[in-house]
């Protein structure tokens, strides 16, 4: 991991990946989010969304798989973050995650990240995380 004063703004990390109906089935097990527009194919038919949709938790979850494994990597705290979910993720779509340093607050050793997610090239899922920086 960088110290502190190694991070820039601008500084990014990226990864692709997408959410099979087993991956979401596992989720809701795990999270017991069981709404049907989930895990029911009938039912979400017949809603705004035309199809079942990934979690919105799940999705911005690999934002936690970015800054665990990549930037900053191992060692880091993800103190905060807010996402706002502007469009669905579909199962089997291929989704593009990326996180970018916003701003450096140094003497706090805190870097604040703009996160995003892309799928069907929109932006699906935007926000804000906050992390901490040990020694």
């Amino acid at each position: 991991m960088l110290l502190i004063s190694e991070y820039k703004k601008g500084m990014t990390a990226e990864l692709t990946r997408e959410f099979s109906s087993d991956d979401v089935n596992i989720f809701s097990q795990l999270s017991g989010d069981i709404n049907p527009v989930h895990l029911d194919d009938n039912y979400a038919k017949q809603t705004m969304f035309g199809a079942r949709i990934v979690h919105g938790a799940l999705v911005s979850s690999i934002f936690s798989t970015i800054f665990a494994n990549t930037l900053p990597g191992a060692g880091c705290i993800y103190l905060k973050s807010e996402n706002k979910f502007l469009k669905p993720i579909y199962l089997n779509e291929i989704v593009h995650f990326k996180v970018e340093v916003f701003d450096v607050i140094s003497d706090r050793k805190k870097v604040i990240f703009k996160t995003s997610a892309i799928s069907r090239n929109v932006e699906c899922v935007v926000g804000t995380a906050e992390l901490y920086i040990p020694n």
